[in-house]
């Protein structure tokens, strides 16, 4: 077997082995930009691919050319069969590629289009295959030397009329488009006819070749580029984003309470309270503030969602609760008003759950209401604590009119009250296993005698050995108060 030939395919060869390694590159580097959007990625990584495959198949069909030998002829037929369904791969890819830059909004439309694409592959495929064995698109003589077929045409059909379909959506579609990437799809649509008019004078020279690897990789170019700008503006929103989330938190931190001990002219309470948000804001809050000399009024509070939006819902609900409370109003009245001043405005329908109590400092007399927010936990003098399984109202926010019920709790010198946010018992594990309620209160009851501070701590430790390294979903919010009850040195002074 020699092997015999001529400058031009000397010359076609060394640029389609050209052509293999452009490709090749192109493929790496797409695989390696991992910012491109996916469905991109995924359709360039494809159209390099075949355009790999076509080249190949390409070069191997120059190098058999003329070749003697019978399994030499097979190998020509399947090689040329190939290449020419390669070929109609490349332009059906292009075409999707196309519709996915388009990005159009008729979704039944878009699959439409899709089924027409893909009926016009099917039917390229059946033209080739079944022309075979009539010789119809391309045949080889006896020497094994490459000719075109009287319906060689016929191959064309699919492949042009997915470039005409290609130059209707990208001309119905141009203001979706950037500007670029029309001149690259067009570019790449000219060049290969040009291609063909130069070939027809060039002694063989396969400018086909050079004019679709060079297209391909300019149309490449162009969207990376592209692709690369937004990504760069979408990281310096993000920043941007971040640092104001970073303001929001910083914001929000400082509408709660976060000076311990709050009051240190006052020895008959100590009190300590925790806010550890999901995400950079949180919808959780809690507050505490002295109505008068003799009252202190305790909230814990759970806004529904997360993010920007609770933390903005979070801060109105905590401000017409305290304005409500500072007025004297008993809790039942304070979620009353509060429910009906958030539901008059409430277009978003967010709601908030809500615990509120009112201590009365010189007896221990805790009156409180419930507005679908946790039981709260009481710990008695020398005692364990334990759930207080209160009486419900409907939460703050979901329906205009409710009215709430309070009950009363005598706390003796020495007892605990814990409030809590549902992110406590509700904290997951790998497992998909929740805390509970019950795993909360053996944490509270670890160390009962312990200060506020303490009690809070123990808790957290428990929840985040629980949860090992599972992702926090809910915020964590605490808080504790000991109720120490008047001082008989304070009761001396005041009655002298």
């Amino acid at each position: 077997m020699s092997f015999t030939y001529s400058i031009p395919d000397l010359i076609n060869m060394l640029f389609i082995a050209g052509g293999i390694g452009i490709c090749t590159l192109c493929l790496m580097q797409i695989s390696a930009s991992a910012h491109i959007r996916k469905i991109v990625r995924r359709y360039f990584q494809t159209f390099f691919g075949l355009l790999l495959f076509y080249i190949s198949a390409h070069l191997a069909r120059e190098i058999l050319n003329a070749l003697p030998g019978a399994g030499v002829r097979s190998a020509l037929y399947v090689i040329t069969s190939a290449e020419i369904i390669a070929a109609a791969f490349m332009s059906h890819i292009m075409s999707l590629l196309v519709l996915a830059v388009a990005r159009m909004d008729n979704k039944k439309k878009a699959i439409g289009l899709v089924v027409y694409l893909y009926a016009l592959l099917i039917g390229h495929i059946v033209v080739v295959l079944a022309g075979l064995p009539f010789d119809l698109i391309f045949y080889f003589d006896e020497a094994n030397v490459y000719h075109r077929g009287a319906g060689y045409l016929l191959s064309n059909l699919a492949p042009v009329a997915m470039l005409i379909f290609d130059l209707v959506v990208l001309l119905r579609n141009r203001e979706k488009i950037d500007k670029r990437i029309r001149i690259a799809f067009i570019v790449y649509m000219i060049a290969p006819a040009v291609a063909i008019g130069l070939q027809a004078l060039s002694a063989r020279i396969q400018f086909i070749i050079f004019a679709t690897v060079a297209c391909s990789v300019y149309m490449f170019s162009v969207i990376i580029a592209i692709q690369n700008e937004q990504f760069v503006k979408q990281k310096l929103e993000s920043s941007r984003l971040d640092a104001e989330l970073n303001m929001a938190s910083r914001i929000q931190e400082g509408m709660l309470p976060s000076i311990f001990p709050p009051f240190p002219d006052r020895d008959e309470f100590d009190l300590y309270a925790s806010m550890d948000p999901a995400k950079e804001v949180g919808g959780d809050f809690y507050d505490f503030f002295l109505v008068d000399d003799d009252h202190l009024c305790m909230v814990m509070a759970d806004v529904s969602g997360k993010g920007v939006p609770a933390a903005l819902f979070m801060m109105a609900s905590k401000i017409i609760l305290a304005n409500n409370a500072m007025m004297g109003k008993s809790p039942a009245q304070i979620l009353t008003d509060t429910n009906a001043a958030i539901c008059s405005g409430n277009k978003e329908e967010m709601f908030v759950t809500v615990w509120l109590g009112i201590l009365e400092i010189s007896t221990g007399k805790l009156t409180a209401a419930n507005a679908g927010h946790e039981y709260p936990a009481v710990q008695r003098p020398d005692g364990a604590f334990e759930l207080l399984k209160d009486k419900h109202g409907f939460v703050i926010g979901g329906m205009d009119g409710i009215r709430y019920k309070e009950y009363e709790v005598q706390l003796a010198p020495g007892s605990k009250l814990f409030l809590y946010t549902d992110g406590v018992p509700e904290a997951t594990n790998a497992q998909g296993e929740l805390f509970g309620a019950d795993r909360m209160v053996a944490a509270l009851n670890r160390d009962g005698t312990g200060e506020p501070k303490d009690i809070l701590t123990k808790v957290r430790e428990s929840v985040d050995a629980f949860v090992k390294d599972a992702e926090q979903f809910d915020d964590l919010t605490m808080l504790c108060m000991t109720y120490k009850g008047r001082s008989e040195a304070k009761e001396i002074k005041e009655v002298q």
